[in-house]
């Protein structure tokens, strides 16, 4: 298949874009859904595990077509990467999903998030089957290795955080508890912390235009959110430590 430079370029930077965009229009107030859903008779849910399910799935599934109709991943340094990709949305799709406690997820947003994933996962996939220029020199480089030590390392942090947020609830419950432990010890947002790490890291492995574009809007959408939550525990837990900053370990 062939590299669709303009369209790479447009959903790149389309990407930034929406990011800023959200980073904006949620300075005061985060998007409805869990501990930050508004309540409304009108509004249409999702149970949370079909919810997850169904919007994390097609970022899975869009490099793995696509990797089925192409033969221009035979070098183990795109192959590595590209299931790397597949491997965070195969957790999240059949792991994370099967397993939260979370709330109902409004209609709404998880249609939008489902559309993201499915443009997200196109990108992605696009870009290193078609567009980028690897090679076995590649593969052995220090940004290549650095990145997937990076993104693995940091994937193992949203895994083990995720447990611990999980194991805060028992089956059914609803309610928020203060996590201690990993991460959490530092900061309110470990789960989220993790991720980014991840997305940074694969950046920095493909050392692209899609991937950093991704990384910098899950900065852009998950960063505040991690704020939120990290005022959400100080105003509803006296004893909430001090120290604990609210996504970055001793920064922010």
């Amino acid at each position: 298949m062939h590299c669709y430079e303009n369209v790479v370029s447009y959903l790149s930077c389309g990407m930034l874009l929406a990011g800023l965009f959200h980073l904006i229009n949620h300075r005061k107030a985060q998007a409805s859904y869990g501990r930050h859903m508004k309540l409304s008779s009108t509004a249409r849910t999702v149970p949370a595990r079909v919810a997850w399910f169904l919007q994390e799935m097609p970022a899975l599934l869009m490099p793995l077509l696509l990797m089925q109709l192409s033969h221009q991943y035979s070098t183990m340094g795109r192959a590595l990467l590209l299931k790397t990709f597949c491997l965070h949305y195969f957790q999240r799709t059949f792991v994370y999903s099967p397993l939260t406690r979370g709330q109902p997820f409004p209609l709404g947003v998880m249609a939008t998030a489902g559309f993201f994933c499915s443009l997200n996962g196109f990108l992605q996939g696009h870009y290193v089957l078609h567009c980028a220029q690897f090679d076995e020199e590649w593969s052995a480089g220090y940004r290549y290795i650095i990145g997937l030590l990076v993104f693995y390392t940091g994937m193992v942090i949203n895994i083990h955080s995720d447990y611990i947020l999980r194991n805060l609830r028992k089956p059914n419950e609803i309610v928020y508890r203060v996590p201690a432990g990993g991460l959490f010890e530092y900061v309110s947002g470990a789960n989220y912390f993790g991720e980014l790490v991840e997305w940074f890291g694969f950046a920095l492995a493909t050392w692209s235009l899609p991937a950093l574009s991704y990384a910098a809007f899950s900065l852009c959408f998950i960063g505040p959110r991690a704020f939120y939550h990290h005022r959400f525990y100080k105003e509803h837990f006296k004893e909430y430590p001090k120290f604990r900053k609210a996504l970055i370990p001793f920064i922010f």
